[in-house]
């Protein structure tokens, strides 16, 4: 297994193009490594296991010789190398060093599928990309991984509207500038790590992106006064009792890292902006989780923050202790940094510890106080269907126009059933009536929820043609009940409906 060696020049991305062609031309893409290793063996380098994939590449293909190199990053003969890619260039630019008759990668190059389909390329230290060789586990503060299941819930999260500008903030190994690049004018790129702004530019280069402005530093500090249509953010969200690891740990007590982004983020987007984030908060003892995000966003922002995960503190510490390797040293120093996260739990009166998305909107009628902010906090722990950036836009349109409509403008405007939803019925076999019945979203948040037998019906016949007050009039008639408390009873059902996205203004979706 390799290791990376940070105190080794990286590579320049000078022949970067000539690269990529002979990446393509041996089809060492996403695709192309699941069809040659097989999915068995595709998966299990996920898990860090390699034996599968050796025994899937014995032969000297190219694509068997560039699979060897940069992701089992094992030694291959140089004129087997040679056949595979440009050798010397690959050399003179530190993609590559000598070790005798062999040469080996001196970094991490994985493939990684774009949303349309593009073939990239993401560029991290040895033995750091998430699924590789070395897996994670390495302790050098300076280190660079590759991707992971956190960058890859940030980019399908991500609303990507055409946009100016546009800031990855902590770019790592550049995944998020990379996605941003496809959208966005001017992309800015920033890192505490300037390891990191290198790997950013050569992800980009491989991956046949255009270049990106770098900038070293912390939070907002590298962007002086400058205000983004887009800013996402996954950062060094860990909440630990120290600095050891750059790419994980803020430096800040708690989870001040993750609260000081989020409300700095507010003043720096323009109108009608969105800024996205992954964070960890604390549950404290005493306060309600909700209410410590609430304080969070800051003046003139809408929000949406989705809880996905919580952990009591041992799971947190264990899980974080096992990423840097602790747990593979002697037990005496593990029971010690076991200890200490445990100590500054206990200090903060944490008793748990939320892991979810940060969504933030920059919105001129809240900012003037035309309108409350839009601030929705829930806990979703079910799965989701990615990529769910037309999700959370949507998610703010509905909240727009809820905002503009009282109960009367409810029952006037008309409705439509949206596309994915289905109606399950629940009850006894041979029962005449169901118990319940749910509606059920297949995309996006993929959301269930319950409705009554007016519900049901009103949603079933919901297709834009009659507004809401004439569906209720004629349910009341076909039931026997009387239409005027339905109207009076139901709007707040129909809110409901429309604000998790089962029920769709007709106007809007005939737009859409």
């Amino acid at each position: 297994m390799s290791t990376t060696s940070l105190t080794s020049r990286l590579p320049v991305p000078a022949h970067a193009a000539l690269l990529r062609e002979a990446l393509l031309a041996a089809d060492f893409t996403a695709d192309g490594l699941l069809e040659r290793l097989g999915a068995p063996a595709y998966a299990a380098l996920a898990r860090s296991e390699t034996v599968p994939a050796l025994r899937a590449t014995r032969g000297d293909s190219p694509l068997e010789t560039l699979v060897r190199l940069f992701l089992l990053q094992g030694a291959v003969p140089a004129e087997r190398a040679a056949a595979a890619l440009p050798l010397e260039e690959c050399l003179t630019d530190g993609w590559l060093e000598r070790e005798g008759d062999d040469v080996r990668a001196a970094v991490d190059v994985r493939p990684y599928g774009g949303p349309e389909g593009q073939d990239w390329f993401i560029v991290s230290d040895l033995g750091c990309a998430v699924g590789g060789a070395g897996g994670i586990g390495h302790k050098d503060e300076a280190v660079v991984l590759g991707v992971g299941g956190a960058s890859t819930t940030l980019a399908g999260i991500t609303v990507r509207t055409p946009v100016s500008s546009a800031l990855d903030l902590g770019t790592g190994s550049g995944i998020q500038a990379l996605h941003a690049a496809q959208h966005a004018t001017l992309v800015t790129a920033t890192d505490l790590n300037p390891r990191a702004l290198d790997f950013t530019r050569l992800t980009l280069a491989l991956s046949g992106a255009r270049e990106a402005e770098l900038l070293p530093g912390s939070l907002f500090e590298p962007v002086d006064g400058d205000t983004y249509d887009l800013i996402v953010s996954n950062p060094p969200f860990v909440i630990s009792p120290g600095a050891r690891l750059t790419y994980r740990d803020g430096g800040m007590g708690g989870d001040d890292l993750c609260r000081t982004l989020v409300q700095q983020a507010g003043e720096r987007l323009n109108d009608g902006g969105y800024a996205q984030f992954l964070a960890n908060w604390q549950h404290v003892e005493g306060e309600e989780w909700q209410d410590r995000l609430r304080s969070w966003v800051p003046r003139g922002c809408d929000a949406w923050i989705v809880q996905r995960e919580v952990q009591d503190i041992t799971q947190y510490a264990e899980l974080w202790l096992r990423d840097s390797g602790d747990h593979r040293e002697d037990q005496e120093r593990y029971t010690e940094r076991y200890e200490a996260w445990l100590d500054e739990f206990e200090a903060r009166k944490t008793k748990a510890v939320g892991f979810g998305w940060i969504t933030l909107r920059k919105n001129a009628a809240v900012a003037s106080g035309a309108v409350e902010p839009s601030i929705v906090i829930e806990e979703w722990p079910h799965p989701v269907e990615q990529p769910l950036g037309d999700t959370v836009l949507a998610h703010f349109e509905r909240q727009d126009y809820l905002r503009t409509h009282d109960d009367a403008a409810l029952l006037a405007d008309s409705f439509t059933l949206a596309p994915e939803v289905m109606q399950e019925q629940v009850g006894l076999p041979g029962a005449e009536d169901p118990e319940h019945v749910v509606l059920r979203q297949n995309r996006g948040m993929r959301r269930a929820t319950k409705v009554d037998h007016v519900g049901a019906g009103f949603a079933g016949v919901c297709d834009g043609s009659l507004s809401a007050g004439r569906i209720l009039d004629a349910i009341g008639q076909l039931m026997g009940e009387d239409p005027v408390l339905l109207r009076d009873r139901t709007p707040q059902a129909i809110r409901l409906l429309v604000e998790e996205g089962f029920l769709l203004p007709a106007r809007e979706a005939q737009q859409g």
